[in-house]
Order: structure tokens, then sequence, then C-alpha cells
């Protein structure tokens, strides 16, 4: 068992590494007036900071990069007498190790890059024409999975089933249009992106059935996984097997890189003034990417192992020959993948995500503003949600900035964005999870954390 985890582990990392690094824009700024990259959140929220047109820095206007999970550093780290040792060291008990270990531990990754960005004023409204990249990477394991670790071979039944793995690296040219329909009903405006999706590399690993019956008197194992993946010049590394005398997947070799799927997706969304609130609501990436060239390893539906099929003789020959000759190459070939080569297409949805949000400004004060914000994003097993209250205020022209609380799937977070605007300059930087302690190797123990930061030239 440990050959297909460690296999799933380096598919899953070579999946996060497409781009080379739920991530549009920072939701801290949602609300935030004179932040230059609302329109990421909701296309109908075009802010060109007072101007006619702006032009992002190179790669720097708009660097989203999120990390989010159950699964925190500490849960699987302890310090016994000055050293730090994983969860499964002896001098961790079980009760220890496995008390903040939940039935499902999740892992994410996200980054967003506008390469380059430049908004301007034409066709009846306010658009932006973006280049940019995006990478996502999500790996959820079940809890018992811990258990089993920490355990070892115990007389226990282990469900370790839906171990999956989903990692995706696309760029994307977009066209992003906004105008004020104020004319048909006061206080409404509206907006839509277009986007050409160009697939860097896809990978989706999914050990749907794995379980464990270790009892005393008998074993039952049975397996089901497959792992596919689109990117490059790409094949499985594969390796001879004495035992079962065949080759298995053993690792992936990628030769080159280039582009190995073709999409489309669209954002539209809207907001309405009424009074001293704005009501907002988006659908975000709403399309697909087909992906060519689709590398496969399976186990070629379940296998299974029940020792109580096998029959031992009673002399030592005997008892050698039963597990030599059967159950042993039965064990081997429980996880060993074969390489079925190239299987064709396929086609993914994209990780679409609903936000809505409601904003009051105060009649007294109108820099200040309050807002709650709720974002979904919908992506299988790793669908989240978020909600986001928000105080904004913009005590001068050329500053605003944004302090939030939010809650949801990961928790409870603080986030703050902090954003200048002077004549022809735009910098931000922000947090919609402020990462928390560091560990001595500079790695955040909570694995929830974000950060949002980019510079713009508005000008005209």
């Amino acid at each position: 068992m440990k050959s297909t985890y460690k296999f799933l582990l380096a598919s899953t990392l070579m999946g996060a590494s497409t781009v080379g690094a739920m991530a549009q824009a920072s939701y801290s700024g949602y609300f935030l007036e004179n932040y230059t990259h609302r329109y990421e959140l909701n296309p109908a929220l075009v802010d060109m900071s007072g101007r006619k047109m702006f032009v992002a820095m190179p790669a720097l206007g708009n660097l989203n990069v999120g990390f989010q999970g159950n699964l925190h550093l500490t849960d699987v780290l302890y310090n016994r007498n000055g050293q730090t040792v994983l969860f499964t060291n002896p001098n961790v008990s079980a009760a220890e190790a496995l008390k903040h270990i939940g039935n499902r531990e999740k892992v994410g990754v996200n980054v967003e890059m506008d390469i380059l960005a430049v908004g301007f004023e034409a066709l009846g409204g306010k658009n932006v024409v973006t280049i940019g990249a995006v990478a996502d990477a999500n790996v959820m394991v079940p809890g018992s999975m811990f258990r089993f670790a920490k355990e070892g071979v115990t007389n226990q039944t282990y469900d370790l089933s839906n171990v999956r793995a989903l990692a995706e690296g696309y760029a994307k040219l977009q066209l992003n249009h906004q105008r004020d329909l104020g004319q048909y009903l006061p206080g409404l405006k509206a907006g839509a992106a277009f986007k050409m999706l160009f697939g860097i590399g896809s990978m989706d690993a999914n050990l749907k059935d794995t379980y464990l019956s270790l009892q005393e008197d008998a074993w039952r194992v049975q397996t089901n996984g497959t792992v596919r993946v689109n990117m490059g010049n790409m094949y499985y590394k594969t390796k001879y097997s004495d035992v079962t005398d065949r080759n298995y997947v053993d690792g992936i070799e990628l030769d080159g890189a280039g582009v190995k799927g073709f999409g489309i997706g669209f954002d539209l969304g809207a907001t309405y003034d009424w009074q001293d609130f704005q009501f907002s609501l988006a659908l975000l990436d709403l399309g697909f990417i087909s992906w060519s060239g689709t590398q496969t390893a399976t186990t070629n539906g379940t296998r299974y192992v029940n020792t109580n099929d096998y029959t031992f003789g009673v002399t030592d020959e005997q008892y050698k020959d039963t597990w030599n000759d059967e159950l042993k190459p039965a064990l081997y070939n429980l996880y060993q993948l074969q390489d079925m080569g190239e299987t064709g297409a396929r086609t993914r949805s994209l990780r679409t995500t609903l936000n809505w949000g409601v904003q009051y400004e105060l009649p007294y004060y109108r820099r200040l503003h309050f807002g709650l914000v709720n974002s979904t994003r919908f992506n299988g097993p790793f669908t989240a949600t978020d909600f986001r209250f928000s105080a904004n205020v913009r005590p001068v022209d050329c500053f605003s900035a944004s302090a939030n609380f939010t809650a949801g799937t990961y928790g409870v977070g603080f986030g703050w964005l902090a954003n200048v605007n002077v004549k022809g300059f735009n910098f931000f930087i922000g947090m919609d999870r402020t990462i928390g302690k560091l560990a001595k190797q500079g790695v955040p123990l909570s694995s929830n954390g974000s950060v949002n930061i980019g510079m713009n030239f508005p000008f005209m």
C-alpha cells in the first residue's frame, strides 16, 4: 500500500507545479474603493481608480497566492525533548496524535497571476483585457489513513477509500466588459467576461476503494484506483516485478511542456444600488477545458485478497510454495498500477464560484462602508464556502483599507488589505487569511493563509 500512496503524492506535487505557481483577487478588497482588481470577483465591479485607463505592472499587477485546509502542521509534528518528530513517533501517544484528525483531511494551494492587464473605456462601458495564469492543487485523505499509520498493523478494519488529488494549471486570455444600465433600472450595473483557456497540465488521482480488514485469523484487502495526467510530453516510468512477473508504474517522466488543453469560460455579474445599500451577485468560471493525450494508470478495477481463499500445507515447503506462488503475488498486485498508455481526451468543467454580497454606506460618513460577502467554490469533494464581514474606509482620496473577519469551511480567520492610489500609481497588499505563527523553517503552522499584492498605473 505504501507504494500506491507514494506514487499518488508524487503525482500531486507534479500537478501542483504545472504553472510554476480558490484565488482570483483578494476578497478583502471586494468592497474597497480604488481596488483595481475587483472585477476578478465580480465583472460588474470594474474600478479604474477614477481614471479612464490603467496598465498593470507585468507579472505583478495582481499576484494572489492562497493555501487552505483542515490538516495543519501542528497536527502531524510534535516537540519531544527539544526535537521535532512526526505523529508516528513512539513518544507521541495515539490518543494525542489522533485527537485533531477528522474523517476527511484536506489541503490545497491556489495561485493566480496577471501577467498583463489593461483597462480602458470603450464600447459604451469599461473594459479590461487580461493575460494571466492559474494553478490549483488539492489533496484529500481519510482520517483512517493517519490511524493506520499510527497504530500499525493491528486487528482492526481500516477504510482508506476516497483518497483524492486534483491539480490543474492553465493560461487565460480574458476580456471583461462592464456597463451602467441605469437607463433601464436606476442603480443597476452589469458585467461579463469571456475567457480563452490554454491548458498546461491536469492531474486527477482517485483511490476510490481501499479497504483493509486485518483480523487475527484472516486478512481481507481490496483496492481500486486510477490516475489520469495531461501534461506536455509525459509518460509513466515502469519497473519490472519479479513477484507478479509484469511491469508496474513506478513514477512519472516529463520531457518538455506545452499546451495540452483548450477551453472557454465566462464570468457574469451585476450590482444594484438602493439608497445606502449595494447588492451584488456574480458567477465566475462557467466553462470547461478539453484535455488531450490523457495518460492513464490504473488497477483495472477492484482487486481483492482474502487469506481465507488460500490453503497452506502442513510442511514448511508446502507453506512456502503457497506463499511464493499465490499469496505473495496477489498482495503485490493490489497496489501495482498498470500503464494503460494514452487513453484519448477528457473534458473537465471549471471550478465555478458563486459570489454574493451586500454593502452598507454610512450616511453621515460616506467614506466608511460595511460589507458582507459570501463565496462558494464548487469543486467536487473540495467544495468550500466562506463568509466575510468587513469594514472598509477611505479617509483620504489616495488611501483606502479594509479589515475583515472570515468564517467558513476551513475555520475562522482575519483578513486585511491596504491600497495606495496616487496620480499614475496604485499599489496594494493584503491577506484574506492572515498567516500566523511560523515554524523554525519558515513554514506556516496553520494550513490557511493567503497573500495578495499588486502594482498598477492608472492614467488619463
